[in-house]
């Protein structure tokens, strides 16, 4: 049962490690989201060429180093990161992680699924009654790959990324000549405004729960080396690909929806095609991680039946509405999410000396109250920051976590 169930409460034996190109197809798969073109594309409108540049490599670098970071954890102990969770949180405290990590998932889930169905609509010309059930088809197809687990993923992987590749390649180089060149691109001037601050934290909210799960799968490589090569290529350059893609097409149309754009470009087709392979290859694994996040939260080991009641919840949550609030949910992610990772790489690093003992072998208490008000601090800063929330995030929870853990230590 757990070898097909991907070890959803221990440890990734030696046997189930994956080597550098597996898990950076599959990773690269991951951040290859349509998603992130969309934000992209509000980038493109709000700032010039330079700007997004910089903007895209300064928010991209730190999430690859987040995930990294993360990564080599998740490597060198075989644990994921709701397992990582119970050193820093506790078994009961480490509950909450669990339940943020699947609402913050659920929510891209349920985002692509009313995406893909609301853009078919659109581009075919059918009924808006259609929406609804092509929500429903969509939402249960996508979770397939999630059940057969890494299999899966790692094969439609190895088929989507060359093809989604080649197709934003030729998309910015129609927009380039639409645009008159590298100099008409370098002359247009933005036309909204957006903070820089709240632009890179979008960057970085764009896949802060995804570096943060990734950990599913950064736990199968061989060795540490092979999970920090994959997360930063694959979220450097991947995920830095999309928001540059999409904000390069969105200067020269003044259009954040990809696929609008694609349409202008005469690439209908291709763009439907685009869409439903992109999402289906993403939307694998964001289920697959609602479903690691619920296995642990329920203490469950039936993860087959948590994909897919986790995709039904996703599809009634995209027929409510999802679609319409993306910008909002990447700025909520922003600051939620990477106070998880502060806590848990501050408690790997601080108290367990860069190794975690097996799950079997350790009495955890159920409330770590010092990695909860960590993780409360990192939130709230995070979210009140005018600065770069990600990054506020996750130093000051880490900072206040080594800080209780001393204070503890001294009165104990």
């Amino acid at each position: 049962m757990a070898s097909q169930n991907e070890f959803p409460l221990s440890e990734a034996p030696a046997a189930a490690r994956k080597g550098l190109f597996s898990l950076s197809m599959v990773l690269f798969s991951f951040t290859f989201f349509t998603g992130t073109m969309f934000a992209g594309g509000e980038l493109g409108i709000a700032f010039s060429l330079s700007h997004v540049l910089w903007i895209a490599a300064a928010g991209n670098l730190l999430l690859a180093l987040y995930a990294a970071a993360l990564g080599w954890i998740a490597a060198r102990s075989g644990l994921n990161t709701v397992l990582m969770g119970r050193f820093c949180f506790g078994e009961a405290g480490s509950k909450l992680a669990d339940a943020i990590l699947a609402f913050a998932e659920l929510g891209w889930y349920a985002w692509g699924t009313a995406t893909v169905a609301i853009t078919l609509v659109k581009v075919l010309g059918l009924s808006a009654s259609w929406a609804t059930p092509l929500m429903v088809f969509f939402g249960l197809l996508f979770c397939v790959t999630a059940i057969i687990g890494y299999r899966g993923l790692d094969l439609l992987s190895r088929i989507s990324v060359p093809l989604m590749f080649i197709l934003l390649v030729a998309s910015m180089l129609i927009a380039t000549r639409h645009a008159g060149g590298l100099s008409g691109m370098l002359a247009i001037q933005p036309g909204s405004h957006m903070d820089q601050a709240a632009a890179i934290t979008m960057v970085f909210g764009t896949f802060a729960s995804g570096a943060t799960q990734a950990t599913n799968w950064t736990r199968l490589a061989r060795r540490g080396s092979t999970a920090v090569t994959a997360s930063i290529i694959s979220f450097f350059v991947g995920n830095g690909l999309m928001v540059v893609a999409g904000a390069w097409c969105a200067m020269v149309y003044r259009q954040s929806d990809i696929v609008s754009v694609m349409m202008l470009q005469g690439l209908s087709v291709a763009a439907v095609i685009m869409l439903c392979l992109n999402l289906w290859t993403i939307q694998g694994p964001t289920i697959y991680n609602v479903s690691a996040a619920t296995c642990h939260l329920l203490r469950s080991e039936r993860r087959r039946t948590i994909t897919l009641a986790g995709a039904g919840v996703g599809i009634l949550l995209a027929i409510g509405g999802m679609s319409d609030m993306l910008i909002p949910f990447l700025k909520l992610l922003g600051s939620i999410i990477p106070p998880i990772g502060g806590v848990i790489i501050a408690d790997y690093l601080f108290v367990w000396r860069g190794k975690y003992p097996l799950l079997k072998d350790v009495k955890l208490k159920a409330l770590n109250g010092c990695g909860l008000l960590a993780y409360a601090c990192g939130a709230l800063c995070a979210w009140l920051s005018p600065w770069v929330a990600p990054l506020v995030g996750i130093s000051v929870s880490a900072l206040v976590y080594v800080a209780a853990r001393r204070a503890c230590a001294k009165n104990a």
